[in-house]
């Protein structure tokens, strides 16, 4: 018997599937997956009206308590932050999704915390090639190093607090493929996502080369490990078709993951992995993971025949097929509203019939395999408000990218005014 997750869904799928075939009732399981798991634990949600500079007006949803306001914005394709050893936030921005060169780092600085903006907005780095992600390190001699994710290279430099370029040339600590099948047959996908461990290692995502394949090059859909200089490169996993979103947690590598389109709209689900840095393969292309349960690929693991199901690791959380999770953050004890939780930031389908994704999810520690709504509205009545990319845990709340609409937004608790 198949495990569901909560009484409810148990209940109308026994009832509902007994005369039914296997498939119809897999089918019938699938669909009530994504139900639950867009919908689960559904709390109040109040609009906020966001207005950008261009006139462009929507409603936000945040829970009760909450207020969300731009931060910076004019933007291009605004991705993923760090913040610096002197305190400054580094976002990237890829500039559209084509390959290009156009990629820009910029330093948000000068935060106001009466307007709520940042003041300052600089260029630290320009012409990349698909910047997706930065990091910062200092090592045990007192040196401060950036690194930089893109398409082809990994990246580090000397980073000089205080400075608003780097003054050296950066030394390559590795080369990653550059090419892939278009988006026009699932993608390839030429983001690049590094992040710095607890235990001063680096951690680089690198997705797959096609939607859904074989791989020719070992280093596609994996996760590699290597010390802060590049060396001694290891795999900690592998069949993670596209693992953008990354961080370091207590100890643990997290990663989100986006599934294959080729097996309709309603499965793979796409996944979040609380990892290990012992090695994992999970799964990609020859399993996927449906619900709470993980399948065998009919195209490339008839019968489960190629490749054992059963030891791919299952995701802490699985969402909605097609919800495309990007970065998230981690809130720990210490923050009272969100304590001991993540939020992960749901890009969204790039098919709009879907209308599965474009939000921010909460992910509670102590309830495994639920996520609740926490901001909606990025996606309204079939159009496209933006499309959320990460979160940063910044001042008294945090801050959300969203590379559609080029803004940063900045969240918190609402404050009474005197």
């Amino acid at each position: 018997m198949i495990s569901l997750p909560r009484a409810p869904i148990v209940e109308t799928y026994v009832i509902v599937s007994r005369k039914m075939t296997a498939s119809r009732q897999f089918l019938l399981l699938a669909l009530l997956s994504v139900l639950f798991y867009s919908s689960a634990a559904a709390q109040k949600l109040t609009p906020h009206q966001i207005t950008l500079a261009g006139g462009k007006s929507f409603d936000l949803n945040l829970p009760d308590g909450f207020e969300i306001s731009v931060a910076a914005q004019g933007l291009k394709r605004v991705r993923f932050m760090a913040r610096s050893p002197d305190d400054r936030i580094f976002v990237t921005d890829m500039f559209n999704l084509t390959d290009n060169r156009r990629g820009v780092v910029y330093i948000l600085d000068q935060f106001d915390p009466g307007t709520r903006q940042f003041k300052k907005i600089t260029k630290y780095l320009i012409g990349l090639r698909n910047p997706n992600s930065v990091a910062f390190y200092t090592d045990q001699s007192g040196k401060n190093w950036f690194y930089l994710a893109l398409t082809d290279r990994l990246l580090r430099y000397v980073y000089e607090p205080g400075k608003d370029a780097p003054s050296g040339e950066p030394e390559v600590l590795g080369t990653f493929p550059d090419y892939g099948l278009g988006y026009k047959y699932g993608g390839w996908h030429l983001t690049r996502t590094v992040v710095v461990g607890g235990n001063g290692k680096l951690y680089v995502a690198v997705g797959s080369s096609c939607n859904a394949c074989e791989e020719r090059e070992e280093v596609r859909a994996s996760i590699l490990e290597m010390d802060s200089d590049g060396k001694n490169q290891r795999y900690v996993a592998r069949g993670l078709r596209n693992a953008v979103g990354l961080r370091w947690v207590k100890d643990r590598l997290y990663a989100t993951n986006m599934g294959s389109d080729h097996l309709g709209p309603n499965r793979p689900a796409d996944t979040f992995y609380s990892m290990t840095t012992q090695e994992q393969h999970f799964g990609w292309p020859y399993c996927y993971q449906t619900g709470r349960k993980v399948y065998f690929d009919p195209q490339f693991n008839a019968g489960g025949k190629k490749f054992d199901c059963g030891k791919v690791p299952v995701a802490l959380v699985p969402f909605a097929a097609h919800s495309s999770p990007l970065g998230f953050e981690y809130f720990d004890s210490t923050n009272t509203d969100l304590a001991d939780s993540f939020l992960v930031a749901l890009h969204g389908s790039t098919r709009k019939s879907l209308g599965r994704g474009y939000r921010v999810v909460r992910i509670v520690e102590s309830r495994p395999g639920v996520a609740e709504d926490f901001i909606t509205g990025f996606f309204d009545a079939g159009r496209i408000n933006g499309r959320p990319a990460d979160v940063f845990g910044f001042e008294d709340g945090f801050l959300l990218t969203d590379d559609y609409s080029g803004v940063v937004y900045y969240v918190s608790r609402k404050h009474l005014v005197q």
